[in-house]
């Protein structure tokens, strides 16, 4: 049944496109055998190319947390490359803060005579995008599964991304060391991932896949079940071993013109833009002319014509410069300053572009404006709408899950994507460049198909002890959710897992309440599942807030009197102004409260009398908190040292009417 299945997927239009550029690499194929990259004539194109039967291109996926860039690391130093330290392939500072990959990342690694191109992908559906763009690049794919927690949300929506396009997959079940792992139950985890395959619409060939066994912690992989492997084989042997059995070579023509997809885009400041792709067929060396092109709505358009003027291949952690390139290799190329992701880069006697791959559709999206508050201009370098909107149309030509298009308001801008944590990394990356802006609370993009309003709804995959479960259930019944499967936690005693579907307006700020209500012992995963019909309308999720009427400095004479109101969010000395939120109220409804009134003197005081104010100690809101925190008439006010909330009108009476005024 797994068969016809895929070959059904296949048939669609997304898939086909894939097969014909998979079949037009297949076209003819010349086995030239020679030295990497060596400078090459006219005369001798091939063999400047690797044979690209020495070749194996394949992407490690997995679920978030179950050790991918570790297992990347191990990888690397097993094959001679200097590693300066841990997390290699995380290059973003955001990346190693937050312990999360956040972009795709291409390397290429040398073992037994045979070139070894390794893509490291991201394992959190908000970045879905990025493994979508780079799995057209391989033929095979690691997956990394936790031999201790089995194949969860993110597996499945990794995974499934991998089949579609009909890459070999290998399993390596990380992580064996740990205590609670026994073969029983690897063999249980084997199970799941077969019946997960299965459901996915894997061919024979892929269900055929190989299991090994790892600790990419230890630095050891092996093709049996084991704890403690002999001191020879702790080492990544067996797993590069299977990757060059199991994982086919490219099919590719040396001999046909080149030609090659954009899958990743970054900018030098020396070198212009860098375009990093598979080349699909023929070769490609420095000085080569060549030219972009890109389909339209129009029909074909040639978009720019020049000349490499560099050649570049990522070797471990370093870039290295080369002369040469063949069908079959990942490499970075320079040269051209208009193509993007999507785009093809051909020989000139090339007219026709490669045909690309669709995107899975944007389900959130938030309004990125100027910042008009009072305190506007204190911290930031980048004020104005114009700055803001040229950064969020370069930072959509690099990523292509993110959609940017103008907003309603003069300076204002809708940014679509995937979810609250890749819009939160964007605005967090642009604070950090010095930007002030004011963003709007997320917005769930809803569909209608034959008059039926559909919103997208995401699949939960929920762990947390027995005593906290009740908590979790109520919450969730608020926001829509219902539970399709529960049980006890396979090697646990007292802990309970819940598999839910939940609309995507209803998760949203939902992390930090389970946290709280977990006393931060559970752990919650989820992935984008489907459009289906709207749900209706959530429950009470928040309470009101407390806001600010009055403008200075903060005083803890008026904060002492406003603890019993509620929960605070600032803490005395801090600055605030008419409409900025300080607090959360106790009450479902908003409260006007005055923190900056003064203490008023008198002719008689005590000595010490003024020294004993004691307050808790604020909730200190992060940025992915207010994203989830602020309601639809409050937005979030981001600047490079402060992040604030405040009401989208400043003034109470504005804000009461339209309060009152009726709603659509």
């Amino acid at each position: 049944m797994a068969g016809p299945l895929l070959r059904g997927l296949w048939s669609s239009g997304r898939n086909a496109s894939v097969a014909s550029l998979r079949s037009a690499m297949a076209s003819t194929f010349s086995p030239s055998v020679g030295r990497p990259f060596a400078t090459a004539t006219s005369s001798a194109v091939a063999s400047a190319a690797i044979d690209p039967n020495r070749m194996r291109n394949v992407a490690v996926i997995a679920h978030v947390d179950h050790g991918k860039t570790t297992l990347m690391d191990r990888l690397l130093r097993q094959c001679g490359a200097d590693i300066p330290h841990e997390r290699a392939m995380d290059s973003i500072s955001l990346e190693r803060e937050r312990g999360i990959t956040i972009s795709s990342k291409v390397t290429s690694i040398s073992w037994k005579d045979y070139e070894l191109n390794m893509v490291d992908t991201p394992g959190h559906a908000d970045f879905g995008g990025e493994v979508e763009r780079v799995v057209g690049m391989v033929e095979g794919a690691v997956l990394v599964v936790d031999a201790g927690e089995g194949p969860l949300a993110q597996t499945k929506f990794v995974l499934a991304k991998a089949l579609k396009y009909g890459l070999r997959p290998l399993l390596l079940l990380n992580k064996v060391d740990r205590p609670s792992v026994s073969e029983e139950t690897c063999d249980e985890v084997e199970s799941l991932v077969f019946d997960l395959f299965a459901t996915l619409g894997a061919t024979e060939e892929q269900l055929d896949f190989p299991v090994l066994y790892a600790s990419a912690k230890e630095g050891w992989a092996s093709s049996k079940f084991t704890k403690c492997p002999d001191d020879a084989d702790r080492n990544m042997s067996a797993l590069l071993d299977a990757i060059i059995k199991h994982v086919p070579a490219p099919c590719a023509s040396l001999e046909s013109p080149f030609q090659m997809l954009v899958s990743m885009m970054e900018k030098d400041f020396y070198l212009g833009r860098i375009l990093t792709g598979r080349i699909l067929s023929g070769t490609i060396h420095v000085g080569d002319k060549i030219h972009a092109l890109r389909s339209t709505d129009n029909g074909i358009e040639k978009m720019e014509e020049g000349k490499i003027t560099k050649l570049m291949k990522k070797k471990g952690t370093s870039m290295v410069m080369i002369d040469a390139a063949g069908a079959g290799d990942i490499i970075s190329i320079a040269g051209l300053t208009s193509p993007s992701i999507g785009h093809t880069v051909a020989n000139v006697e090339v007219s026709t572009p490669l045909p690309t791959v669709e995107l899975d559709p944007p389900t959130i999206s938030m309004t990125f404006g100027v910042n008009d508050s009072p305190l506007a201009g204190r911290d930031g370098t980048h004020l104005t709408g114009g700055k803001i909107g040229d950064r969020l149309m370069a930072e959509s030509e690099t990523n292509l899950a993110i959609n940017v298009l103008p907003g309603l308001l003069s300076d204002s801008y809708e940014v679509q994507g995937r979810g609250e944590l890749q819009l939160g990394i964007l605005i967090e990356n642009m604070r950090r460049e010095g930007f002030e802006l004011s963003v709007s609370p997320p917005r769930v993009m809803y569909k209608t198909e034959n008059g039926v309003k559909l919103e997208p709804i995401e699949e939960v995959t929920i762990e947390v002890n027995e005593e906290h479960v009740g908590l979790v259930m109520d919450a969730l019944s608020h926001r829509r959710a219902e539970v399709m499967d529960m049980g006890p936690v396979p090697g646990s005693l007292d802990r309970t897992r819940l598999m839910l579907t939940c609309p995507s307006r209803g998760l949203v700020g939902y992390r930090s309440v389970f946290s709280s209500d977990t006393r931060g012992t559970g752990f919650m995963h989820r992935a984008f599942l489907n459009y289906a019909k709207y749900r209706g309308a959530l429950g009470n999720v928040r309470k009101g807030v407390l806001v600010s009427v009055g403008n200075g400095g903060i005083t803890s004479h008026a904060l002492m009197s406003l603890e019993a109101r509620g929960t605070l969010f600032v803490s005395p000395g801090m600055e605030t102004y008419e409409g900025m939120i300080v607090g959360e109220h106790s009450r479902d409804s908003d409260l006007d409260v005055n923190p900056v009134r003064m203490k008023e003197l008198t002719n008689v005081r005590a000595a010490s009398k003024d020294e004993n104010v004691r307050l808790s100690p604020p909730r200190l809101m992060t940025l992915e908190e207010a994203i989830g925190y602020v309601a639809s008439d409050e937005l979030i006010e981001v600047t490079p040292k402060a992040i604030r909330l405040r009401k989208r009108h400043l003034d109470a009476n504005k804000r009461k009417a339209m309060r009152n005024k009726p709603k659509d």
